[in-house]
């Protein structure tokens, strides 16, 4: 069987004096890992190093891994935005094989968040990876309430997966709960590898925009998650 095309994704930031910059994310059509990571680690950026301020929770060990997955990925990223400030404005174009959705002009960061997780969930991380079922089905600018669902409907899903291969699935979302603790923990260890003489304010909103999407499921899964959405199902009920 022939090998899927890899899945594009393409994220184009409009600025108003007319600089115009497009980042082409490209995932496997399988896994949805990320494709053509940086490739000479001789030219990669020291913060990337795996010891340079490492998540307190990170399970990579230095014998196997040099340098962060996740910051190897996202220094191209880096590198552009070091001269925006987060309240620069621009018009984002988000396209796919099958769509385009435009932010017009707003502040940077929303953006560039949105861009951020992409690179953040199929980068390799460990940590990040339960997320990676999301990537492929992107909804670029989710606002909260979008992420909570989407999150708990790709859950869900993953356990009836567990259940068919008769893995002990976790109907009372326990485990998802643990996921996102785990994210929010990383959220903040990398934001402060960020925070260093090379990398600017923008990117590092952009990891606090995330984490403040952690700290909101985390705070919905455990106060009667279902309840408020209830009400949406009652065609099954």
């Amino acid at each position: 069987m022939a090998e899927p095309e890899p899945i594009l994704l393409k994220y184009r930031f409009l600025f108003e004096e007319g600089i115009e910059k497009v980042f082409d994310i490209h995932l496997h059509a399988r896994s949805c890992r990320m494709l053509k990571p940086r490739s000479d680690p001789a030219n990669y950026p020291d913060w990337t190093r795996l010891d340079y301020k490492q998540c307190r929770n990170c399970p990579l060990s230095k014998a196997e891994y040099s340098h962060c997955p996740v910051a190897v990925n996202l220094a191209e990223v880096v590198e552009f935005f070091e001269d925006y400030p987060s309240i620069q404005t621009a018009s984002v174009s988000v396209e796919t094989s099958t769509r385009i959705i435009l932010r017009k002009q707003s502040k940077l960061f929303p953006g560039l968040s949105s861009m951020i997780g992409i690179f953040m969930v199929t980068s390799g991380c460990p940590i990040m990876d339960p997320l990676r079922p999301m990537a492929r089905f992107h909804l670029p600018f989710a606002d909260t309430d979008e992420t909570i669902y989407r999150a708990f409907s790709m859950y869900a899903l993953a356990q009836c997966l567990r259940q068919a291969k008769s893995q002990e699935p976790d109907w009372n979302f326990e485990k998802l709960r643990m996921i996102y603790s785990e994210i929010n923990t990383l959220n903040i260890d990398f934001a402060q590898r960020l925070r260093n003489d090379s990398v600017n304010e923008a990117t590092t909103n952009a990891i606090t925009s995330l984490d403040c999407f952690a700290q909101q499921i985390d705070f919905s899964i455990s106060e009667d998650m279902l309840d408020e959405i209830e009400s949406l199902f009652e065609g099954y009920l």
